[in-house]
């Protein structure tokens, strides 16, 4: 089983990176092989409408990393998408990968049915909701199951490494892990 994770912060080893790999530590506890992308230093390119992915499993557009991305998370069995809190909404890159995602999943029915996903985002005060919610709706709509936590999956933090400061945030994080591992572990019997 693998988890593939997309950071979609500007900064890489930044607070959104703590919180996935703090997920990631509980999923190789159950070994849960992990893998994760940084946006930082990238731009994603938001969807052109031009419906050319139909039939082709994949953006058509080369221009940036999209392609190579979505290969990953097709191949996943679990995907977790990280996101800091810009504007109370999540990161512009992580935005346009999602938009593009969608609408390839769209015009390509059952791409993403039946993996397993979470979504973490940190926060300097406030956002955090909107941004998790943001995330979560790309698995809700392509027939992804969703791992929770104790408490929503987010932790607060301004500058880099602030989040290990939150302990109920990273508590949940941990949790976060644990129940996306039982989520992961019964869904591989179910497609035994």
């Amino acid at each position: 089983m693998k988890v593939f994770a997309i950071n979609g912060s500007a900064l890489k080893n930044g607070n959104t990176d703590i919180l996935i790999q703090t997920v990631f530590e509980e999923l190789h506890k159950e070994g849960i092989e992990t893998e994760v992308i940084d946006l930082a230093g990238q731009v994603i390119e938001p969807c052109k409408a031009c419906w050319a992915c139909g039939g082709r499993k994949n953006c058509v557009h080369q221009k940036d990393r999209f392609r190579e991305i979505f290969e990953k998370m097709k191949e996943a069995d679990g995907i977790l998408l990280g996101s800091p809190v810009y504007s109370a909404n999540i990161s512009a890159n992580m935005q346009a990968l999602l938009e593009r995602a969608a609408v390839v999943c769209d015009m390509n029915p059952g791409l993403m049915t039946h993996k397993a996903g979470a979504s973490v985002a940190a926060a300097r005060r406030a956002g955090s909701m909107h941004a998790v919610d943001a995330m979560n709706h790309f698995f809700l709509n392509h027939e992804m199951f969703v791992a929770g936590s104790t408490y929503w999956n987010m932790a607060y933090g301004q500058l880099p490494g602030d989040v290990t400061k939150d302990e109920e945030g990273i508590s949940n994080m941990r949790n976060l892990g644990q129940n996306m591992a039982f989520l992961l572990k019964h869904l591989s019997k179910e497609n035994a």
